[in-house]
């Protein structure tokens, strides 16, 4: 076998598996639960979110409010700013039962519990 038809099947093979692994992978990010949070000027909603325990999630945040906000939590190592009517996503690998206090950084009225079960 010449060494260009070597080269040529080892590229259409390394492209097959890209595309397959990418393809794999965008089913597996449209499998995720995604758990919706509002915040609004120094609301959190809801107050209490509940997410899956030990399940790869992505809570995705709308600020709603005329004001930025920042989704925080120290307990989780997690911050995320937002921006005045923006949506942006934390993706969380797993996480352990439990409580979780998270907070708006900008609005320190703003509180609320992520809890995971």
């Amino acid at each position: 076998m010449s060494i260009v038809i070597q080269h040529v099947r080892s590229f259409v093979l390394a492209f097959a598996c890209a595309f397959l692994a990418a393809g794999i992978g965008a089913a597996w990010a449209n499998d995720m639960p995604v758990i919706k949070v509002e915040m609004k000027d120094g609301v959190i909603i809801p107050e209490i979110i509940e997410v899956p325990a030990n399940t790869r999630f992505k809570l995705e945040i709308t600020n709603t409010g005329t004001s930025p906000v920042e989704f925080e939590s120290m307990e989780l190592k997690r911050e995320k700013a937002l921006a005045a009517g923006s949506t942006s996503a934390i993706v969380f690998r797993t996480l352990d039962p439990g409580t979780y206090d998270v907070f708006d950084d900008f609005h320190p009225e703003a509180k609320a519990k992520l809890v995971a079960k």
